[in-house]
């Protein structure tokens, strides 16, 4: 089921592939690095890359890119078919491949080859461009966005338009809604020199004369585990991840294009639309980076929170060497306390799992007329919160069972509660998880709101009502 605004990608598709295995040895011939148990990781690449990570969230999504009939361009087409609609452009030579060799969770080399280029546009795609409500350029310098310009400037004024620059392209059509280049980038278009550091002052100052330069409605200087700078020529903003990762974040300015598209095609504000796509691509590299784009199943926060999307969550982030924290309760009502624990949580690690009671589970413990907010909505509102990576709900009195399939490193509770009084502390041993306590705000439950609550209607009714005190 498709969400949102419809997405218009215009860029070069590319294949990217990972040779991933173990370098524990030296070669005897030479000092170069035995690569041990070799396997092969196919995804697509570039622009391909952004219509796919727009599509596997969900979003209805066209791409108009340049693919012939070579090798590399079926598989690339057999990789995005069965999630959008394809509108090729002729293709001038075999389709760009990128190759990284990975050792350790790192690149050792990386070996390019293909040198196709567009070789003009289609009836077609000027059709399906002139009717696009938003549009994501990414311009990989291989001369898609150069075929359309004309067509792109045009649209700049109708649709959002968000253009995703490169040092070795040509300049964002006038009136874009939005530009997204690296801090690195940035200095290029400008033509200032390398620096050392991500002086923020300066870069302010850059993305402003970006905004000048370039005709465009805003700039977004991306800064990696910083999160973004937000400039419309003056008054910057800066937009911090919500989170530090050290992953692989390969594809991760691909993942925050198509985020900042697709929410300013709904009517998201340029702050807002940047925010969103910060905590987006944040998540992206948290659970592997390119390693979750690899076809296969849908990532996190795809299904209605029985837990498979958050096991796939919590293995990914093992396996690209992150750490895996998880939270539980009730959350009733979302309250200060609530959002302030799940704040701290997230920020110990590079994912956060929320483990919630059932209905039946809440009822249990609470009493009859609990919860308050049935399952699906204390599931929709934990997932709003930026801090949230995923939900998953459990039937039982504890999560025990739970937390043996996530295998979190870090459970975390409310500092109301001791870690001897944990049930789940002991199963966390077992893989070498730990349960810690986290400071809690006094005075906030969700029992306590709803006493509250009561006790207002009741005076104003003449009465007063009451409830019994406990956690929420």
């Amino acid at each position: 089921m498709s969400a949102g605004t419809p997405l218009l990608v215009v860029g070069d598709a590319l294949l990217d592939r990972d040779l991933v295995g173990r370098a524990e040895r030296l070669a005897p011939d030479a000092p170069v690095p035995v690569l041990d148990g070799c396997r092969e990781l196919l995804r697509p690449g570039g622009a391909a890359l952004a219509a796919y990570l727009a599509a596997r969230s969900g979003r209805a999504v066209t791409l108009i890119a340049p693919l012939g009939t070579d090798a590399a361009s079926r598989q690339v087409r057999a990789m995005l078919e069965p999630l959008m609609t394809l509108v090729p452009l002729p293709l001038d030579g075999p389709l760009a491949e990128k190759t990284r060799v990975m050792a350790g969770g790192r690149p050792v080399v990386r070996l390019d080859r293909g040198d196709g280029r567009a070789a003009g546009a289609t009836s077609w795609a000027r059709r399906v461009l002139a009717e696009a409500p938003a549009v994501l350029v990414a311009d990989y310098a291989r001369g898609a966005a150069e075929v359309l310009r004309e067509e792109l400037a045009a649209r700049a004024r109708r649709a959002a338009l968000v253009w995703d620059p490169h040092p070795r392209g040509g300049p964002p059509a006038p009136g874009a809604r939005l530009v997204t280049p690296t801090g690195e980038e940035a200095r290029r278009f400008a033509g200032e020199q390398p620096a050392a550091g991500e002086d923020l002052s300066a870069v302010a100052r850059t993305a402003a004369e970006l905004v000048r330069r370039w005709r465009a409605v805003c700039v977004a200087v991306t800064l990696g585990g910083r999160g973004a700078l937000l400039s419309q020529g003056d008054g910057p903003m800066l937009v911090p991840a919500p989170a530090r990762h050290s992953g692989d974040a390969c594809g991760a300015g691909d993942c925050f294009a198509a985020t900042a598209a697709g929410l300013l095609g709904d009517g998201a504000l340029p702050a807002e639309a940047v925010q969103g796509a910060v905590a987006a691509a944040t998540r992206y590299v948290a659970e592997g980076g390119p390693r979750a784009a690899v076809p296969g199943p849908h990532p996190a926060g795809a299904d209605g929170g029985d837990g498979a999307d958050a096991a796939a969550l919590a293995r990914r982030v093992r396996e690209a060497g992150g750490t895996v924290v998880a939270a539980g309760g009730c959350f009733d009502l979302l309250h200060a306390g609530h959002v302030s624990l799940l704040q701290q949580a997230r920020g110990i690690g590079d994912c956060l799992i929320v483990c919630l009671n059932s209905d039946a589970s809440v009822r249990r413990r609470k009493g009859r007329g609990r919860p308050l907010n049935p399952l699906a909505d204390r599931v929709r509102v934990l997932r709003a919160l930026q801090c949230v990576d995923a939900v998953a709900v459990f039937d039982e009195d504890t999560p025990v069972e739970l937390l043996s399939r996530l295998r979190p490193h870090i459970w975390v509770k409310g500092g109301d509660y001791a870690v001897e009084q944990l049930p789940e502390a002991a199963r966390l041993a077992a893989w070498g998880g730990q349960a810690i306590l986290l400071p809690y705000l006094d005075g906030r439950s969700s029992t306590l709101l709803a006493t509250r609550a009561a006790d207002s209607l009741g005076a104003g009714q003449g009465g007063a009502g009451s409830s019994p005190a406990g956690r929420g």
